[in-house]
């Protein structure tokens, strides 16, 4: 699934490909390209023009000139694509025109997860994301209040930083690169470590995925694509997630996966030692 870097990566492209353009048709090709929570069907874009795109945690939105966004959240394998001629997984299909220019923006979607919707907003923020917590990137990210959610929690410290209500953005890839950049044990209960320990886990999630950032996120294969069909580079980075078996980059002892919480987690056993 698409975490941070890589729906910033998304939100980044439609900046670029959307702001400032009218959209002039819309085609839905899916019936589960819209959300059912939807308050209106995607017709009700028509004639709107773009005025920005916004993010919170894992959705992003365009705000438009009318009283309500369009909210999408890429689950599993959604993109958006700019122009594509290949049109088997197109779920929705939006014209533009901007001035002359004319362009098509696809939301592909292989495995149906992801969605489209048109919500109104509180505060800003669509009503499908109110719950969801500022990620470290937010300029009204409160640090201190997270590290206080996370010590009170009886979970696990993956689990924690994996709550979207808590922290939002991080997934199962960037929490395994944060821990153990930042020396934790996945299995560690959260409300047994000292608040430096956690602020360390936080700060380190903010750092991989600022580097994931710069590289366009993680692409393990054609799925996670950006607006121009281009795959992101960070993959190549990754010091635990997916690297079973294989050395550690700060300590050579081979990096072990387990499972649990219906998910798997790589760590290194030297680096990260439960306690």
């Amino acid at each position: 699934m698409p975490e941070l870097p890589e729906v910033e990566t998304v939100r980044r492209g439609l900046d670029i490909h959307l702001v400032g353009h009218q959209i002039i048709a819309v085609t839905q090709l899916h019936a589960r390209a819209l959300n059912p929570r939807s308050i209106a069907s995607l017709d009700a874009l028509i004639g709107a023009r773009v005025l920005s795109t916004e993010r919170r945690g894992k959705f992003l939105w365009c705000v438009i000139n009318r009283p309500f966004v369009l909210v999408a959240h890429l689950g599993m394998s959604g993109q958006f694509l700019i122009d594509a001629a290949d049109r088997r997984h197109t779920r929705a299909l939006l014209n533009l025109r901007n001035g002359r220019k004319k362009s098509e923006l696809h939301f592909n979607d292989q495995r149906t997860f992801g969605w489209l919707s048109i919500e109104e907003t509180i505060n800003g923020i669509p009503t499908s994301a109110q719950a969801i917590a500022r990620d470290p990137f937010d300029v009204d990210y409160d640090l201190e209040r997270v590290i206080a959610e996370i010590k009170r929690r009886k979970v696990t410290i993956k689990t924690a930083i994996l709550n979207q209500n808590i922290v939002s953005g991080i997934g199962n890839i960037y929490a395994d690169e944060s821990l153990w950049l930042a020396g934790v044990h996945p299995t560690r209960r959260s409300d047994s470590m000292r608040p430096t320990d956690i602020r360390r886990v936080l700060e380190s999630a903010k750092t991989v995925m600022s580097a994931a950032l710069k590289v366009g996120g993680t692409s393990f294969d054609e799925l996670y694509i950006n607006v121009n069909g281009e795959s992101g580079y960070f993959d190549i980075s990754l010091n635990a997630y997916g690297q079973e078996d294989k050395p550690c980059p700060r300590c050579g002892r081979p990096i072990k996966r387990i499972k649990f919480a219906n998910r798997s987690s790589h760590f290194c056993p030297k680096c990260q030692v439960a306690r």
